[in-house]
């Protein structure tokens, strides 16, 4: 998890917790607006229950309707979408599903 603090490019990257919850790992957020634009997108997303995003933590904790309802790279595009960025520092995203 060191090399992702590191980055200074906004960028997400999933692992499953358990089945129906996916943990973010989150890099590039700055302040609270960003954690409400965050935890709002992900929302949004069909098959997603609540999100909960901690700026403490870099991290999301997504919790969905069933396992597998949202894919996770749909989580780390929504998530980039609402990272304030410039275009020369995004980079393509990690995602991981154990």
């Amino acid at each position: 998890m060191s090399w992702l603090r590191r980055r200074k490019s906004p960028t997400a990257a999933c692992e499953a917790a358990d089945p129906g919850t996916v943990l973010l790992r989150i890099e590039g957020m700055h302040c609270s607006s960003c954690v409400l634009l965050i935890d709002e997108e992900l929302e949004e997303l069909p098959g997603v229950r609540s999100a909960r995003t901690s700026l403490r933590d870099a991290r999301a904790v997504v919790q969905l309707d069933q396992p597998g309802a949202v894919h996770t790279g749909e989580l780390v595009a929504a998530v980039e979408r609402r990272l304030p960025s410039r275009p020369d520092q995004l980079k393509k995203p990690l995602a991981y599903t154990p």
